[in-house]
């Protein structure tokens, strides 16, 4: 049988098709006895409203603004990459999209970014920035002003976010414990490293991490994680001072995004490639270190797939439309040398 149109409606109901556009669009001028009428045709004849067409008929734009940490993280500039390649696509039709840098680890910098949004002249944001009580504040103020908003890549779970687009990264950190303990050979000493702990992706990599090498591989030692702050002089006399004085280490588990200059201490201090190094996304960087041996694997999403989600997901709250929950899911993803192709 073919859908129910709103000629059908106007048919069921007894009314004009312009009656049946008013209603749908919830504009005035209809009485209330009308209005019931068409809603009890609607509902008998399972219509089911095309929100693309309707938006389309009526030239609606979609005025989003990505917020966005700024800084030397590759991973951020293949996400910056991947918005501007969606933009061109169709998921982004009739989208107005621009994009916000804030510090990655200043929560009150932050705060003030969302605060300055013109809430007027937005309706969705996407926010990827460490969840802290001010930044809980800023999302509950974006919400009451009738905003949808959605978490990437790191989720915002105990603020009023809508919806959280990344992979599940308790999972994460568990894939990881299997990967370092079986590299590894369950023994040793693992240093794990990441750019600020404040930031909920690390934290539950961390947790997951730590469940599976408690659980499968209780021979091995994980040390007390260590931030580096986005900073590359704290990086590298990190990994001096392991190589100096941890001669039993023998992973390191990278759970943030300052992977580059990571890779630059590990050969600065001749440790490249002689230790089970595992990290988390593919960039320039992490692709070429695979290719040399230095990283035994990469634990990674696709980036474009986690761009189009967020559009889609902010459209069908704006829009008051279901999700599709099989679709918006981010998978985890293992890269090793082997596969790179």
């Amino acid at each position: 049988m073919n859908k129910p149109t709103v000629h059908d409606i106007a048919k069921e109901a007894g009314v004009s098709l312009a009656t049946v556009d008013r209603v749908l669009n919830a504009r005035p001028g209809v009485r209330e006895k009308t209005i019931a009428k068409v809603n009890a045709a609607v509902e008998r004849l399972g219509y089911v409203r095309d929100t693309y067409a309707a938006n389309l008929a009526r030239q609606r734009q979609y005025r989003f603004v990505f917020v966005l940490p700024e800084g030397p993280s590759q991973f951020t500039e293949t996400l910056r990459a991947a918005l501007q390649e969606a933009y061109a696509s169709q998921i982004a039709d009739r989208v107005v999209l621009r994009t916000v840098s804030v510090p990655a680890n200043d929560p009150h910098a932050i705060v003030r970014a969302l605060r300055a949004l013109d809430t007027d002249r937005l309706d969705g944001v996407a926010i990827m920035a460490p969840e802290t009580p001010q930044v809980r504040d800023a999302i509950a103020r974006l919400k009451e002003a009738g905003l949808a908003g959605v978490a990437v890549a790191t989720d915002l779970p105990n603020s009023k976010r809508d919806y959280f687009i990344g992979i599940n990264n308790l999972s994460a950190g568990r894939t990881a414990g299997l990967l370092m303990g079986r590299f590894a050979g369950g023994q040793g000493e693992v240093l794990v490293v990441t750019n600020s702990m404040r930031s909920r992706d690390s934290l539950e990599r961390r947790l997951g991490f730590d469940e599976v090498m408690k659980s499968d591989f209780p021979a091995m030692t994980v040390l007390p994680s260590i931030e580096t702050y986005d900073d590359p002089a704290r990086m590298a006399s990190v990994i001096a001072d392991v190589v100096e004085n941890r001669p039993g280490v023998v992973g390191l588990y990278s759970m943030g995004l300052g992977n580059a200059p990571l890779l630059d201490a590990l050969r600065e201090a001749g440790r490249a490639g002689d230790l089970v190094v595992i990290a988390h996304e593919l960039t320039p960087k992490t692709r070429e270190a695979l290719q040399r041996n230095e990283l035994a694997a990469v634990i990674t999403q696709n980036v474009g797939h986690l761009v189009r989600s967020a559009l889609r997901v902010l459209r069908a709250f704006c829009d008051e439309q279901s999700i599709f929950e099989a679709q918006e899911r981010i998978r985890i993803e293992i890269v090793l040398r082997e596969n790179l192709y």
